[in-house]
């Protein structure tokens, strides 16, 4: 074959008409990233997608459902995060158009297609080595993917036996209901429980034996090289890749040793914490150290819209919001409290890595259990089951502290979060500690521990809620 190399004033690109009917696919270079690239978001990105609840390890290609259907809003579409390694994955195709963004590996990408139809393949399987065609990705370079239903696709590593993975992508299935789908597919769909594997069909045996054998003669498949910077083939594009090649491997080892970490910070504008002058006369906070002296008292309220307030049980919210409190602490809360453990440890004082006024949800004492799960000091909810709230706490060298956590429905639309918190001093340094500690307890611990708690239960809501709403007609 003879290669005809063109020069482009926009995005390369390339085109792959379909030899059965379908839509075409449709390839762009975007962007060229700096050296390494590739392979150091790569590595970043295994560790997060990784860590996500909706993540599946399947058919050589790894992914994570970011955002998912809302039919009973008349949205079909879903998002996608997914990786193909240094081993590629096996050619498959989805019922449903796809449309996905990627950063090549820095040793490129190489995207096979064939569009032969299930029929043409089995009239003939050498029907599907007929229509394919190759299109390769340098390295380090962001580029779109758009192509048809039911097209045969495989993605891999621009070279055979690389230690540079293809690429990352974000995926965007336009119809989750797209395409000629099984009633039992459809219904997965509709629930919201469909992933990518689920909705991946493999290549008849009778090609993928062939292609096992390598009975084909790769030389003669059509091939597409897109690039930027500097045709492919040439002695600039040898040394790019050389380089890159290298950079890949440095930046892909420090990414994959340093490990991922990520931030979400909120204005609280929807969730605005208030300090209150003393606790509620019904909150059990009121019990504590009665008849005697304390030395801290503080309550803090957190009011949220909640269109259903009133079809959820004050116990299910509060526990939720004490999940929230152990999975979602301020990050700068517990390096506030690792720096205090450091330091009271040599002491004798007890050490945790939460905050205070939560810290007791990590007692192993299980005599008294709110929800079957949270050790607590005491609990009360009322008949109605639209107020419940626990008393958490723990006995120190130096101070006793009490705090309440309670969860209120004041009406259809709206809930009360509350946390208070009591201490008493048992000595002259339990005084100079919290004498120490107050204002920013005050001002930043207990607001932002409320706050990220009652984040994490909604949020945790709305995932559920999302997962069982009802969808639209089948038919």
């Amino acid at each position: 074959m003879i290669a005809m190399t063109h020069v482009v004033n926009t995005f390369p690109s390339a085109k792959v008409l379909s030899k059965s009917g379908g839509l075409p696919v449709e390839v762009s270079l975007i962007a060229q990233l700096g050296l390494g690239s590739g392979n150091h978001l790569f590595e970043s990105v295994v560790a997060r997608q990784k860590a996500h609840a909706a993540f599946v390890d399947e058919l050589d290609e790894p992914s994570a459902k970011l955002a998912g259907t809302y039919f009973e809003r008349g949205d079909a579409t879903s998002l996608y995060s997914f990786i193909v390694g240094a081993k590629g994955h096996p050619f498959h195709r989805h019922a449903g158009h796809r449309v996905f963004t990627a950063v090549s590996g820095s040793g490129g990408a190489q995207l096979r297609f064939s569009s032969a139809s299930p029929v043409q393949i089995e009239a003939d399987p050498q029907s599907f080595f007929d229509a394919l065609q190759y299109i390769n990705i340098p390295p380090d370079c962001l580029f779109t993917v758009r192509f048809g239903g039911d097209t045969w696709h495989q993605f891999a590593p621009a070279q055979p036996n690389s230690n540079h993975p293809a690429f990352f992508a974000l995926s965007c299935h336009t119809n989750e209901l797209g395409g000629n789908l099984t009633p039992a597919l459809r219904g997965k769909v509709i629930a919201n429980e469909a992933d990518i594997p689920s909705l991946t069909e493999l290549l008849p045996a009778s090609v993928s034996k062939r292609l096992q054998r390598g009975s084909f003669d790769a030389s003669k498949i059509a091939t597409t090289s897109l690039s930027l910077d500097a045709p492919a083939g040439s002695v600039q594009s040898a040394m790019c890749l050389t380089t890159r090649s290298t950079a890949g491997i440095l930046r892909g080892a420090w990414s994959k040793w340093r490990g991922s970490t990520g931030f979400t910070t909120d204005t609280g504008v929807n969730m605005v914490v208030t300090a209150l002058k003393a606790a509620p006369v019904d909150s059990l906070l009121q019990q504590q150290f009665e008849g005697e002296k304390y030395h801290h008292d503080d309550t803090f309220c957190l009011i949220l819209d909640d269109a259903d307030a009133t079809k959820k049980s004050a116990t299910t919210l509060l526990a939720a919001a004490l999940d929230g409190f152990l999975e979602n602490s301020p990050p700068n809360v517990r390096r506030m409290m690792a720096f205090r453990n450091v330091l009271v440890k040599p002491v004798g004082l007890r050490t945790s890595p939460l905050g205070c006024p939560v810290s007791s949800l990590l007692s192993p004492k299980r005599d008294n259990l709110f929800a079957h799960r949270f050790p607590v000091l005491s609990q009360s909810c009322d008949a109605e089951n639209t107020h419940a709230q626990v008393i958490l706490g723990a006995d120190d060298k130096h101070l006793k502290f009490r705090s309440c956590v309670s969860v209120k429905v004041l009406n259809a639309r709206q809930v009360e979060y509350t946390l208070g918190t009591r201490v008493q001093c048992t000595n002259l340094f339990g005084r100079f500690y919290m004498a120490a500690i107050d204002q920013v307890h005050r001002r930043y611990i207990t607001p932002a521990m409320l706050r990220m708690a009652v984040e994490y239960a909604t949020s945790r809501a709305s995932a559920h809620e999302q997962i069982t709403a009802a969808a639209l007609p089948t038919n």
